[in-house]
């Protein structure tokens, strides 16, 4: 997906008067229909490129702020909390990095367009809209998830799935924190009991790794949601957020004039 899919979640912010920024992966900044149409930015992106580039972009702000990632977007959450970046960090439906063990079948499921062809590393990988409401929109009507497609949807960069889902692999992964580092940010593990990417089991490892950290850090698990994070009553999920990083925020997040 692509920025536009935070377009609620940043307006509900915004509303109350806070600073949204939503920036696209390095390259993505087009409409999910031209990507569909051409995903060459898509080609060959790894997980380094998309931190390194959120790192400058959260270095050159007046004050550290609270950073929310959903998917592979909470993996980079995670590993630009673990820089010490940010007042507070929120990953939902989050990818896992190295060292969670934790690897259900539905997590392998979803993957599977990726990995289940080594020749597709360095190149896009399109999910079918069928395979799309297997493993992102589960919860909602096909039609509903059709609608979703339609309006979000790109492929995935092939990459990063090489990445993450060999991690615990490679000494030198990309996707390696610090799991008692004391500069990372207050964190927050957020998943559906219905998430087939980020399901309750991959949630609750990530938090057993992650609460080794002397900051704050907690999981939460919300009932009936899918790994889409524009669901119904996305709106709870948002609220519960907001309220978590404003309290447990390590520095002061500045009020709405």
């Amino acid at each position: 997906m692509t920025p536009l899919s935070w377009e609620h979640w940043s307006s509900h912010y915004s509303d109350r008067g806070y600073h949204v920024l939503a920036p696209a992966w390095p390259g993505l900044e087009a409409e999910p229909e031209q990507l569909r149409r051409d995903p060459a930015p898509l080609r060959n992106l790894s997980i380094t490129d998309v931190v390194d580039h959120y790192d400058k972009i959260i270095r050159g702000l007046e004050r550290p702020p609270i950073i929310i990632g959903h998917s592979f977007g909470g993996l980079f959450t995670q590993l630009l909390a673990d820089r010490g970046l940010g007042a507070a960090a929120v990953a939902l439906g989050t990818g896992a990095p190295k060292g969670v063990l934790r690897l259900p079948y539905s997590t392998i499921r979803a993957a599977w367009p990726a990995l289940g062809n080594p020749a597709n590393l360095k190149k896009e990988a399109p999910l079918t809209l069928k395979q799309f409401h297997w493993c992102f929109t589960n919860a909602l009507s096909r039609d509903e998830s059709d609608a979703v497609y339609q309006r979000y949807y790109i492929p995935g960069s092939a990459r990063p799935f090489f990445q993450a889902g060999f991690a615990n692999l490679n000494p030198k992964a990309v996707t390696k924190v610090d799991y008692r580092n004391a500069a990372r940010p207050p964190l927050l593990l957020v998943t559906g009991t219905e998430d087939r990417i980020c399901p309750p089991s991959v949630n609750k490892a990530n938090f057993k790794k992650q609460r080794q950290a002397p900051t704050a850090t907690e999981h939460r698990e919300f009932p009936g949601r899918c790994h889409f994070p524009g669901q119904d009553g996305w709106e709870e999920v948002a609220d519960f957020v907001f309220s978590w990083t404003t309290e447990n925020s390590k520095s002061q997040v500045s009020s709405p004039a």
